[in-house]
């Protein structure tokens, strides 16, 4: 495994040197100051928002205080992963498989210094998403079941293992799904549901920092039954789900999508895009992604006579550099 994890970021990290601006991450200088809270918690803002070009522009000089700050302290190390993770799943919403994994693997390396099962979850997760475009759904979810058992979930877990128990657990079920283990799919979000329930009845709420929802784990069920083929079951989920409870646009336009992804599926163009609609409604760049395009033109060929789907292909093309 140390082999395998050293191969793919080698592999990954001249992509990730371009991808980042010409900052490579295992080498960056070090000059720069620190990473703090304060950068990460702005970056993670752009993401969630859906400011992916935004968050691109300050690429460089975050990076560069990742790597600073990973060298420090187990505390810095905690930050850099937090980045290196963040990294792997812009890299993802991209496209950019070898990128992602690389910074996966960073991540991980990072999360290990750190001594934090939280943050080695985070990191998993972020593993996980290349492992399985790479058709190693199996490895991904070892990995995610051996970041599931180091954290604590015992009588009194904090809020913050709960989630990332609960995120891990949703994390494996769409793996498992992916590698056409329905059992196992739902055994793993149904320990999520579990813990989003424990959540609520030792707090009263589940977490305004954490990911962790009653929406969130139907967002999953949306996406773990269109993968097994149980496209009815994915839809059931879906009219249920209420999209305005998921905290953040880019959640937001993921539940569009993957609504789209199961009304082609079950034939429903017209509705289907409808949703890519609602996409670009709740993150425009999310429209522009490769993977929202390829839907984009899957309606546009199945239905060319939808008014307006022409206009929204080409508004969410992307754009030319400059």
């Amino acid at each position: 495994m140390v082999v395998e994890r050293r191969t793919v970021l080698s592999a990954g990290l001249c992509a990730a040197a371009v991808w980042t601006g010409g900052t490579i991450p295992a080498v960056a200088d070090g000059r720069g100051q620190r990473l703090s809270e304060r950068d990460l918690a702005a970056a993670r803002q752009l993401f969630t928002v859906g400011m992916y070009d935004r968050l691109h522009q300050v690429l460089p000089g975050l990076v560069a205080r990742a790597s600073q700050s990973e060298r420090t302290s187990p505390a810095g190390a905690g930050q850099a992963a937090g980045v290196w993770v963040l990294l792997s799943q812009l890299a993802v919403k991209e496209g950019a498989v070898e990128t992602a994994a690389a910074f996966a693997v960073r991540a991980g390396t990072a999360a290990r210094h750190s001594g934090g099962p939280v943050l080695l979850a985070a990191a998993a997760r972020a593993a996980a998403t290349p492992l399985r475009r790479t058709g190693r759904a199996d490895t991904a979810l070892q990995l995610l079941r051996e970041a599931h058992s180091e954290l604590d979930t015992g009588p009194r877990p904090s809020a913050a293992a709960l989630d990332a128990s609960g995120m891990v657990a949703l994390t494996a079920a769409y793996t498992a799904a992916q590698a056409h283990n329905p059992s196992a799919a739902e055994q793993y979000v149904s320990l999520a549901e579990d813990a989003t329930d424990r959540l609520l009845r030792d707090r009263g709420r589940v977490s305004a920092v954490g990911e962790l929802s009653p929406a969130q784990c139907a967002l999953y069920r949306v996406g773990i039954h269109r993968t097994l083929g149980e496209v009815d079951r994915a839809l059931a989920y879906a009219a249920v789900l209420e999209t305005a409870a998921l905290p953040t646009p880019e959640r937001q336009a993921r539940a569009a999508t993957d609504t789209a992804r199961a009304l082609l599926a079950a034939g429903d163009v017209p509705a289907a895009f409808v949703q890519l609609r609602l996409v670009e409604r709740a993150a425009p760049q999310e429209a522009r992604r490769p993977s929202v395009r390829a839907l984009t033109a899957e309606v546009a060929a199945r239905r060319p006579d939808l008014p307006g789907v022409n206009a929204f292909a080409r508004r969410t093309a992307p754009h030319p550099a400059t």
